[in-house]
């Protein structure tokens, strides 16, 4: 019921923004410039979020091949979809999924749960550290003079992914046993609510060591790194023609560059635990179009709320459909 209420006052919450931004934009007039894109477009639309979905499992591919005999290409597309299924659903917010399907993925590779979540957690650091980087060299050529803001954010994103990945390795034997201390009574309590599951402080430590192993796997295997940055890449890069091609439909002459700099900009709205982020994505996803392109910030409205509808419809309908075919759902199976 907890966990009901919370996804509800979520959806509550990240709905008012939505409404308020819409408002604010002119809900009337979004509605007029809505009708005006012709089915085509919208059918363009449909194709591109489907793809950049599709393409979601290039890296999920990479990142779980390390495990097992890994995952095919269509079942890594299944599980980059079930993963946004779970990032809408979940009312701890977007990019909430990884832990939850590093089940699914131990269970589909015969793996520990723990070597799946490293593998997962090195694939989203690494894809967003890729994007942010593109965005910055892209940035630095195309808006310079302009836009500073969202430039000394981007460089401020390089800086602090930059220093996570420089923490984390001289760190590490620092941060295993902060994890150990952390995990182990959270272990112990989750296992006197599911009797399957035995927990100690050995099973804490063997399960960390296996994380970190898993981690330092991709160290002598850049091809995977340069897979999973490149699955992210052509995400951002779809994200961005879908953008510039409703902006476009709309009257709004702008170059799908300046759209390109700011897509992963939104991500900082996953630190919301609202569903999906909505209302947070919205926002500044739309203030940073306006800012970068000089778009009117009708079209700008209407564009934002087009895209969200499509991908967060097709990740529900489709997204929900492959999670319901994966192999886990049991604690003991």
């Amino acid at each position: 019921m907890h966990t009901r209420l919370r996804f509800l006052l979520g959806v509550a919450l990240g709905g008012g923004a939505v409404l308020l931004y819409a408002w604010y934009a002119g809900v009337g007039d979004i509605v007029g410039r809505a009708r005006t894109v012709a089915p085509g477009v919208l059918g363009v639309l449909a194709l591109l979020v489907v793809a950049e979905g599709v393409a979601d499992g290039i890296g999920v591919w990479a990142s779980v091949r390390p495990l097992g005999t890994g995952l095919d290409s269509l079942r890594s597309v299944q599980f980059a979809l079930a993963g946004d299924f779970f990032d809408i659903v979940s009312p701890a917010g977007a990019a909430s999924s990884e832990p939850i399907m590093a089940r699914f993925i131990g269970v589909a590779t015969d793996t520990a749960y723990s070597e799946a979540l490293g593998v997962r957690g090195v694939a989203k650091y690494v894809k967003a550290a890729g994007q942010i980087l593109l965005s910055s060299t892209v940035g630095i050529a195309v808006l310079r003079g302009d836009a500073g803001g969202v430039l000394r954010t981007l460089v401020a994103a390089v800086v602090v992914v930059v220093g996570v990945g420089v923490i984390a390795v001289v760190l590490g034997n620092s941060l295993a046993r902060l994890s150990v201390a952390a995990l182990t009574p959270l272990a112990a309590a989750v296992s006197t609510v599911v009797p399957s599951i035995t927990a100690d402080r050995e099973r804490v430590v063997a399960a960390v060591d296996r994380f970190r192993t898993r981690v330092a796997e991709f160290g002598g295997r850049p091809t995977l790194v340069v897979l999973i940055v490149l699955g992210g890449v052509v995400e951002q890069l779809l994200v961005a023609i879908a953008l510039w091609t409703l902006l476009t439909a709309l009257g709004a002459s702008v170059a799908v560059l300046p759209i390109l700099v700011v897509v992963p900009l939104p991500q900082a709205a996953t630190v919301v635990p609202v569903p999906a982020s909505l209302g947070a994505y919205d926002l500044l996803l739309g203030g940073a179009l306006v800012v970068t392109t000089g778009a009117p910030s009708v079209s700008v409205a209407t564009a934002v709320l087009l895209f969200r509808t499509a991908s967060l419809s097709f990740g529900l309908a489709v997204g929900g459909l492959c999670a319901a075919l994966l192999r886990g759902w049991r604690p003991g199976a």
